[in-house]
């Protein structure tokens, strides 16, 4: 784990603060995600603590769109921090400290516990997808196909090509793009350009484990709301395919058992097999692949704390794509292929 060092500036921020009637007690920065955004939780004087959120200065937009994508969120009942104070142009925001440990820092729990704070994520699911898709459309691009496509670029080009595991090696060594690559390229831009043709339906864009905070005890959600879960990290909303935010609940960092993946599915609509179901794998096969691009730009960063979760993102993106008829063909040459990543070999050589 990479020690967050303190923001530079973070004393700006904290003087205005205090200028505003919101002193501070002591400040100690946090691990952030894989964004340019730095955050801090801070102990304030009058009691309690609050996150502040650091946005460099050519993220000042994307400052604004959190705060209106917010907004638009907290109108429709989805829980979301709480703004206390804010200064895009200073590139800061404080927000409501809704607790320490994400649904992902919870995985250690029985998955009968697990299992209800995943049940009020899909419900919260629902009220994004019901928000007005006009007002969801004005804040970023759509999750269109071309964009989709860009995604898994990243991927082949910082994972796949680097580790030797995108089928373009020919035995003899020589770059000569052979039938597998050929072909896999091919096959997952037929699947994004028919992901990205599907009716769009406002989506968070990044509704996995590691965005989501459980509220309360997990048990309550039997007889109230008391199991309610946060959703961080919403500044991408954005029009997108209707089941790519499940495809990030189901698919990303911790990963429910089949009976409980099952489960949840048909609460959101999507049981059995038909278009829908297809639609979910399409949306996690790409999700996935994209994760696994995202953990590998980390790395070369130096911080290799997602490469643990490369395994797991890879074999689930596998066994979409072996239900998938633009993939399914290629999926057993490519778990032959990618047997020295799932079994989390070579992994350090994405580092820098």
């Amino acid at each position: 784990m990479v020690t967050p060092a303190v923001p530079r500036s973070l004393p700006g921020a904290l003087d205005e603060l205090r200028h505003r009637g919101r002193p501070v007690r002591a400040a100690r920065a946090m691990a952030g995600d894989v964004s340019r955004r730095s955050y801090v939780r801070l102990e304030l004087q009058a009691g309690g603590t609050a996150v502040l959120a650091l946005y460099p200065p050519d993220l000042e937009e994307t400052c604004r769109r959190y705060l209106a994508s917010g907004r638009l969120l907290a109108g429709a009942g989805v829980r979301v921090p709480e703004v206390l104070e804010e200064d895009c142009g200073a590139g800061w925001v404080l927000l409501e400290d809704l607790g320490e440990r994400t649904l992902y820092e919870h995985r250690g729990r029985p998955w009968s516990e697990l299992a209800l704070w995943f049940e009020e994520a899909v419900a919260a699911l629902g009220r994004i997808a019901a928000l007005a898709p006009g007002e969801v459309a004005a804040l970023n691009p759509p999750l269109d196909g071309a964009l989709l496509r860009r995604e898994l670029r990243q991927t082949r080009e910082l994972f796949l090509e680097p580790l030797g595991l995108d089928g373009g090696r020919a035995a003899s060594g020589r770059r000569d793009e052979p039938p597998l690559a050929r072909e896999l390229e091919a096959a997952l831009a037929t699947l994004c350009d028919r992901l990205g043709a599907e009716p769009a339906a406002p989506c968070h864009r990044d509704f996995g484990a590691r965005n989501l905070v459980p509220l309360g005890p997990a048990g309550a959600a039997e007889t109230g709301p008391g199991a309610a879960v946060g959703v961080l990290d919403h500044q991408d909303l954005r029009l997108g395919p209707p089941a790519y935010d499940l495809a990030s609940l189901l698919n990303d960092s911790l990963f429910p058992p089949p009976d409980l993946e099952e489960r949840l599915l048909g609460r959101a609509g999507v049981a059995g097999a038909g278009a829908d179901r297809e639609s979910y794998h399409r949306a996690a096969g790409q999700r996935t692949l994209k994760a696994v691009g995202s953990y590998a730009a980390f790395a070369r960063r130096g911080d290799g704390r997602h490469l643990p979760l490369i395994p797991p993102t890879l074999g689930r993106a596998l066994a979409h794509l072996g239900r998938l008829p633009e993939t399914a063909a290629l999926a057993p040459r490519l778990g032959e292929l990618w047997r020295p990543a799932l079994a989390g070999e070579r992994l350090e050589r994405l580092l820098p």
